[in-house]
């Protein structure tokens, strides 16, 4: 029995994944859970049944994941599932987020992400799987989203990427690809910029328990992508096939209903 190690789970989906894992993935004898909100994290282990090791860091901070390395090296522990569910984003144009909400944009999506998955991938082994949460923006640029798009796009080429790399040992990726989810602290935080109106309604939006539910089940049977509702499913589809410029005007009117 291997362990399973969540990121972003003191809130919204990752905490979704953490209370999933624990009662549908038989095979996992240890949740860790790692976000900044400890006090968020504490209130887990009251509410799974699976041990749960709290692992308190800012994934932004470069220390935090020389941390993270060293406790790996100390533990050495059999990983069977990686859910990399550390992310935040901000609504507005160029000039309503800051350069330091940009930056950590990036480094928490792109570059935390990529840091974590090359952390833990020596302790993996085949048939363990990786989880990365990407996003429905992942498949065209979308202004007013540009950042957040653009760092989810880098996340979803680089795990459809590296699940050729891993094929011979048997480890599995699965980029998921969730539209809005309406009951999480995403949207919310999202709009808190100078002018978060910029995109004014979530329709259609989902749930984190569908999400997740969605999302292990692709993992398990080996998907690459996960597009778990009906909006990103057909967004995955139409993206495909109609220009950027095309649908990056579409979204103009969209974003303005």
């Amino acid at each position: 029995m291997g362990i399973a190690i969540v990121t972003g789970a003191s809130s919204g989906l990752g905490r979704e994944f953490v209370y999933q894992i624990a009662s549908k993935e038989k095979n996992i004898s240890e949740i860790w859970v790692i976000a900044r909100r400890e006090e968020r994290l504490k209130e887990l282990t009251a509410r799974v049944d699976v041990p749960i090791e709290l692992l308190p860091l800012d994934l932004i901070k470069r220390e935090s994941i020389d941390y993270f390395i060293e406790y790996l090296k100390a533990q050495k522990p059999q990983v069977d599932i990686l859910v990399n569910a550390a992310g935040f984003g901000k609504i507005g144009s160029y000039s309503d987020i800051s350069l330091l909400d940009s930056d950590n944009m990036i480094d928490l999506n792109c570059r935390a992400a990529v840091d974590m998955t090359v952390a833990v991938l020596p302790y993996m082994k085949r048939r363990s799987r990786i989880i990365e949460i990407c996003s429905t923006a992942a498949f065209q640029p979308f202004q007013y989203l540009n950042v957040y798009a653009a760092t989810k796009a880098f996340l979803y080429r680089y795990s459809r990427a590296l699940r050729i790399e891993l094929l011979p040992r048997g480890i599995h990726v699965t980029a998921v690809c969730p539209y809005w989810i309406k009951d999480t602290e995403f949207i919310p935080k999202a709009k808190h910029s100078r002018d978060g109106r910029k995109i004014r309604n979530f329709i259609f939006a989902g749930r984190a328990k569908n999400v997740a539910a969605i999302a292990l089940n692709d993992s398990r049977i080996g998907l690459p992508v996960s597009t778990p509702g009906p909006v990103c499913f057909i967004h995955r589809i139409v993206a495909k096939f109609i220009p950027h410029e095309i649908m990056i005007w579409l979204w103009e009117l969209i974003r303005r209903l």
